[in-house]
């Protein structure tokens, strides 16, 4: 088997190289391309390995003909085009963990630096000054932090924040209440925070909804005197009204690693009093950028040779442990989802994806990416599971997903149902032993077949010697049949007939079948 080939294209620890080798990878280190450049090769590989020089771009990603996943060593991916990305069906991985504490520790060294005003002091220090009592600083033990974000790192804050007597406080909409005892965290609104908070500090990604979420308004709630550090995202703060807000003395101090534009070569801050400003050093420490390196070698590796999905930003997690345990499931799912896609006729509208017995207790995300992967088949030939639920949304199909704990007459078994312009039509299928695929209904009708390969699909009136008729057809056309599936309502009524053959079957071939007496629908398959 290939070797999956892998582009380190930004500087990284040298062991990110080795650990791709050591997985069953082959890999190239070459930093500092060129746009241009990077784009004459990027079609060579099936990974790309970054950090935050190389910008991946609709232009690369169109090069990028074998490309299935990015990795980004570290937490930020604004240089990477992620619904372009999908859409093209390239997983897109960060390592949200590997610079936590960190960046944790960095929000810290900024709130001691701005208590004491350490910066402006040591300046004049080294000057030759001996200021002492023009810095006239705040102690942390007792003063009120609050946390707009409590994540990974918003939770790491708050735990060495408490250590230095602090009272933190959080707004975090996800946060739960449970959470928040567990981390002695107190949950409270945006304006709850602005108005008690004497040290606040920004831990969420950028968003719509996050954008400016320390705008004139809001910074106009704050506390007098209070103090602001941002080591997240640029652009959570309308940086010209914390200008104004510092000038007039209602916000004491405010510490920035991160900005709107970056590198921040100008910035409305610099120069003001109260400001401290550094180049956005979060994640700059040996061992922070050894994690990340390292991280997203052993996330890509694993994705490209095993099939886990690990800190995915466009496809859910899926470890090594599971891949295997659901890779029959995602078969059955994605055959299903392929089947009904080439049976069903008229406009979709909707689809409902049902698992039941022991179906229902496994990840219910990768199933549903699988049998969107088969439908969406039927409209696109560059279709994965990462790319399908895109496309689906495109096309404005409402998706919905069902979990029955309930076993029913099979131990296991998923249901893919789409609703048409002619009416619903849905099918079933189950696992043989724990790896053999299986349709065990369609349209209602009990049939139990294989889904592979080339396929015929008839309709027909219950009656004798049709099975010889078509048999007949077949054989002096020179179609050789694989397998035979037959199923039926009611005797005399309507039955179905599922047979894979061992190549395409002509259209001239489909016009006889569809001529023979008491013929309804012909059909030929493709898995």
């Amino acid at each position: 088997m290939t070797k999956p080939k892998v582009l380190i294209s930004d500087k990284m620890d040298p062991n990110a190289a080795r650990i791709f080798e050591e997985r069953g990878c082959d890999v190239d280190v070459k930093p500092g391309m060129t746009p241009d450049e990077l784009k004459a090769v990027i079609g060579q590989y099936d990974g790309l390995a970054i950090r935050s020089a190389t910008k991946v771009t609709p232009e690369i990603l169109d090069a990028a003909e074998n490309l299935k996943v990015i990795g980004r060593a570290g937490i930020g991916v604004d240089n990477v085009d992620i619904p372009y990305a999908s859409g093209k069906g390239v997983v897109v991985m960060n390592t949200p963990f590997g610079n936590s504490i960190t960046t944790a520790e960095h929000a810290i060294a900024l709130i001691m630096a701005l208590a004491r005003q350490i910066p402006a002091a040591d300046a004049r220090t080294q000057k030759g000054e001996w200021p002492k009592s023009d810095f006239m600083g705040v102690e942390v033990t007792g003063k009120t932090l609050g946390l707009i974000g409590a994540g990974n790192i918003g939770s790491i804050v708050a735990s060495r924040a408490q250590g230095l007597r602090m009272k933190v406080i959080a707004y975090d909409p996800f946060l739960t209440e449970d959470r928040g005892v567990e981390l002695g965290i107190e949950k409270v609104d945006l304006d709850t925070l602005l108005g008690r908070a004497d040290f606040i500090t920004l831990h969420t990604p950028l968003t719509d909804e996050t954008r400016n979420i320390l705008s004139k308004e809001n910074l106009a709630k704050t506390k007098p005197g209070v103090r602001i550090v941002n080591c997240a995202r640029g652009g959570l703060i309308d940086e010209e009204a914390l200008k104004d807000m510092l000038e007039s003395g209602h916000v004491a101090g405010a510490a920035l690693d991160v900005f709107a534009t970056e590198p921040a070569k100008e910035s409305p801050l610099f120069g003001t009093p109260g400001f401290i400003s550094t180049p956005h050093l979060g994640a700059s420490t040996t061992e922070a950028q050894v994690n990340v390196a390292l991280q997203v070698a052993e996330q890509m590796a694993d994705y490209l040779v095993n099939g886990g999905v690990t800190n995915a930003l466009n496809m859910p997690s899926l470890s090594a442990e599971e891949a295997p345990k659901l890779r029959p499931y995602m078969k059955l799912a994605e055959n299903l989802g392929s089947l009904v896609g080439q049976l069903a006729h008229g406009n979709l509208t909707k689809i409902s994806i049902e698992r039941e017995g022991a179906a229902a207790d496994l990840s219910g995300k990768p199933i549903e990416g699988a049998v969107l992967a088969g439908l969406m088949r039927q409209y696109s030939d560059t279709v994965n599971m990462v790319n399908a639920p895109y496309l689906a949304k495109e096309r404005g199909l409402d998706i919905r997903s069902v979990r029955h704990e309930k076993e029913g007459a099979y131990n296991t078994l998923i249901r893919v149902t789409v609703g048409t312009d002619a009416g619903d039509r849905s099918v079933a299928g189950t696992l043989f032993g724990s790896d053999a695929p299986r349709l065990v209904q369609m349209f209602g009708v009990g049939i139990e077949a294989e889904l592979s390969g080339n396929m015929l699909y008839i309709v027909n009136e219950d009656a004798p010697g049709f099975i010889g008729r078509i048999g007949t057809l077949l054989g002096q056309n020179g179609i050789n049949i694989g397998t035979f599936h037959l199923g039926r309502r009611q005797a005399g009524g309507e039955a179905v007939l599922l047979l894979s053959v061992d190549a395409p079957i002509p259209q001239e071939v489909v016009e006889q079948a569809c001529a023979l007496e008491g013929v309804k629908v012909v059909m030929p398959l493709a898995f």
